[in-house]
């Protein structure tokens, strides 16, 4: 029987803390912009507290309910209809900044992919519990998994939000590798890739252009280069203990999106190594806990759940800073907890509170 203990004290006061240095950044990453566009220095970290309260407050109710409420067959797939619903409506919303991510209602956005993370997470715990010992049953479990994830995916793709599919499939494929899927299963998507990279990249001019900023950075610096060049150059001049708070140059006009998919850049600018290592900590513990939350869950849903949750967290923060720092080409995702942005903000805290009362039963 599982037994009620106090939630992952540990695992909380991280995601607090993030959450506290996430708003403290924004605020210092979008002051100069918020003034020039809005006339108000304190426009968007206003926004970003409003989201950080909300969140906050939906992760403490959360924390409260039993997470195997989620794996109710009405609850799973009313919110995985939710997600597909919107996922399709969305397009029948008018572009922000050329991209059909948002359901914009004002004075209120949402972004329905934030949603279907979530959403595929519920699916995969249910449906692999459902599943033990089947998991490379073809029929029954490997194309009902195929059919969801493409279609999640596929709907993301259009918006266009390549990398947020990207995430998502990255997640999927490490719920399905720890289910036990054999690795011959793995070629499949493996050999898709390649026209996929054909259609989706190479055909595609602005994102060819980031591949070749990727590789060749100091090709074009004015042109596809110039992001990845100031943001490395905005890491660069913050040594190992920074410029100070505050004082970053990169983010006044030089550095695009400094506060929202860029803002570890301005975090190593002003707060040094120190201040970016201090943040990767905070995310390996994060991932520690919820592993530790994932292994001591009293039932296999729960494992999956709390595995889920934890990966899409720090899937998303690996995915973000290894652009930030030129690993990998640009994508469009923010870092948890710390970038502007509502949907992500509130759809993460969530989670979080899920994976805090999993944490509350143990075996």
């Amino acid at each position: 029987m599982a037994r009620k203990l106090r939630p992952d004290w540990v695992l909380f006061i991280i995601t607090l803390s993030l959450v506290i240095f996430g708003v403290v950044m924004v605020f210092s990453s979008s002051a100069v912009l918020a003034k020039a566009d809005h006339e108000n220095p304190n426009y968007f970290s206003f926004k970003q507290i409003v989201a950080a309260v909300l969140g906050l407050a939906i992760m403490f109710v959360v924390m409260k309910v039993d997470y195997h409420l989620y794996r109710k067959p009405a609850v799973v797939f009313t919110v995985l209809s939710s997600a597909v619903a919107l996922l399709v409506l969305v397009f029948f919303f008018a572009k922000v900044a050329r991209t059909h991510r948002w359901i914009q209602i004002s004075p209120i956005s949402f972004q329905p992919s934030e949603l279907a993370k979530l959403a595929l997470i519920f699916f995969l715990a249910y449906f692999l519990e459902k599943r033990k010992g089947q998991i490379n049953d073809i029929q029954f479990t490997l194309a009902p998994v195929a059919i969801i994830v493409g279609v999640l995916a596929l709907l993301i793709v259009k918006e266009p939000d390549l990398g947020t599919a990207i995430a998502l499939l990255l997640t999927a494929s490490i719920l399905l590798f720890v289910a036990g899927l054999d690795l011959k299963w793995f070629a499949i998507p493996a050999a898709m890739s390649v026209p996929a990279f054909y259609l989706l990249v190479y055909r595609v001019p602005w994102r060819w252009e980031r591949i070749m900023a990727f590789l060749h950075p100091d090709a074009d610096p004015q042109k596809f280069g110039y992001q990845i060049n100031q943001s490395l150059l905005s890491i660069g001049s913050g040594g190992i203990l920074g410029l100070g708070y505050m004082e970053g140059k990169q983010k006044l006009f030089f550095l695009p999106q400094a506060h929202t998919d860029f803002i570890f850049a301005v975090v190593g600018e002003e707060l040094g190594l120190i201040g970016a290592f201090a943040i990767l900590a905070l995310f390996v513990v994060f991932l520690w806990r919820g592993l530790r939350t994932s292994a001591k869950a009293p039932d296999m849903f729960g494992f999956y759940l709390a595995l889920g949750i934890t990966m899409m967290v720090c899937v998303q923060a690996f995915i973000n800073i290894s652009v930030v720092l030129a690993l990998v080409p640009t994508k469009g995702i923010p870092l948890p907890f710390l970038s502007y942005g509502g949907s992500s903000f509130v759809v993460m805290l969530a989670s979080v509170g899920i994976l805090l009362n999993v944490s509350q039963q143990s075996s």
